[in-house]
């Protein structure tokens, strides 16, 4: 009787109702300490007002719930079957990005593309990546059951993977890394041969090191960042073999990640209370990549402990979703948003507390932002879309009376 009242009440919310309530709770959550830390973009970057970029992250958070939403009005099998004219569609937006790319002090920042006749832009690279692992998830689906040849691996698989890298890293590098990592994550998650996985990681790591070397050495990648990537894991390591050592030039390049170890610091057991951050408008940053910082600063160890509960309960849920799912599919393209929603979480959370460099990665659902944001929500959409799929393949009996073949045909 509780469950059909329940039902009744959330009838308009497709898919995992916990699931949604979580993500409703976080991107509520996410309106004040955004509110709060824009003040840095009023006051430092002289950049809109703290009401304009509060109004423009609520209409992201509702934009973004409606389109979760939205994704729940076809079935997810759709995307699957389009996936490789999208990954085609968002590696020509990739390029096009890189050749009217603009550069910051002789380095690249070909990130955003702007909308033509509009003043609205976007990264493709957040675009490029969730389309590209749907198209494994794809690929690795149709072919579980099939004989491979080692030159469709090559073309079919590691093609993508290290077109859609070489493209990202020029102007992103830690974006790119994550592409890498997750796109392995996936690849073992979908059955592939450990032979091919081995294979493929052996190569992925010469290439990264002639990546490196060719833009370190040449002028043939134009400008890239690669110079800005190992001055910032050379701070890194310094700071962790000799300390913070005190002096200006170690000052000046460890100044964010200082900033925000002095907030966390001053957040203490409880926080200074919403509102309330003292280092906001002296942390870069600290709307979106470090947001994590001036979360636990305002909301203290027990606030910012209950964010990260809500992230687990998040994942917890997309591992059950995935593992109610009858066609592979299904299942594993749940499994792999899982991923890149955990691993995106994680690094956010680790550069904030200073485990890993610096890499501007933000914090899902919650960083003021625009394309990750929308992206994020695409990505639970998705995975929404598809737990309430499980309930139809149950009462159409598939999983029971068909056989992985079959229900594979179907995803």
């Amino acid at each position: 009787m509780y469950d059909k009242e329940v039902n009744t009440k959330f009838e308009y919310l497709k898919g995992d109702k916990v699931l949604w309530i979580v993500i409703i709770l976080i991107s509520a959550f996410s309106i004040f300490p955004v509110y709060s830390a824009s003040s840095n973009l009023e006051y430092i970057v002289n950049s809109g007002t703290t009401t304009s970029h509060l109004t423009r992250h609520f209409l992201f958070v509702v934009g973004g719930l409606i389109l979760m939403r939205a994704v729940g009005f076809f079935k997810y099998e759709h995307v699957g079957k389009l996936s490789l004219y999208l990954l085609l569609f968002t590696v020509g937006l990739l390029v096009v990005t890189i050749l009217g790319g603009k550069t910051i002090d002789g380095a690249s920042a070909a990130r955003w593309l702007t909308i033509p006749g509009t003043s609205l832009s976007f990264q493709p690279s957040s675009v490029a990546y969730l389309m590209l692992i749907i198209y494994l998830c794809r690929y690795l689906t149709k072919r579980i059951h099939r004989e491979r040849h080692w030159y469709e691996n090559v073309l079919a698989i590691f093609g993508p993977i290290l077109l859609v890298f070489v493209l990202v890293a020029r102007d992103n590098g830690s974006t790119a890394l994550m592409i890498l990592m997750v796109s392995i994550g996936v690849l073992i998650i979908g059955q592939l041969h450990w032979k091919y996985i081995a294979g493929f990681i052996s190569s992925s790591v010469v290439i990264g090191i002639l990546f490196i070397l060719v833009a370190l050495n040449t002028n043939m990648l134009g400008g890239s960042r690669v110079h800005t990537w190992m001055s910032r894991i050379e701070t890194f390591s310094t700071s962790k073999t000799q300390g913070d050592m005190d002096t200006e030039e170690m000052k000046t390049k460890n100044y964010q990640v200082m900033q925000a170890k002095a907030a966390i610091v001053h957040g203490g057991l409880t926080g200074m209370g919403p509102g309330k951050s003292a280092l906001k408008q002296m942390l870069p940053q600290s709307a979106s990549d470090f947001i994590f910082a001036i979360i636990v600063e305002e909301y203290g160890f027990i606030g910012a402990m209950g964010l990260i509960i809500l992230y687990l309960i998040m994942i917890i849920r997309i591992v059950m979703i995935a593992s109610k799912m009858p066609a592979f599919f299904g299942s594993l393209l749940v499994l792999s948003i899982g991923l890149m929603i955990f691993v995106q979480v994680s690094v956010n959370i680790a550069v904030a507390i200073n485990l890993i460099p610096v890499t501007g990665q933000p914090l899902p659902l919650i960083s003021y932002g625009g394309t990750s944001m929308l992206v994020t929500y695409l990505q639970l959409g998705l995975v929404l879309n598809v737990s309430s799929r499980i309930q139809v393949y149950d009462e159409e009996g598939i999983g029971k009376k068909q056989s992985v073949e079959e229900i594979n045909d179907i995803a």
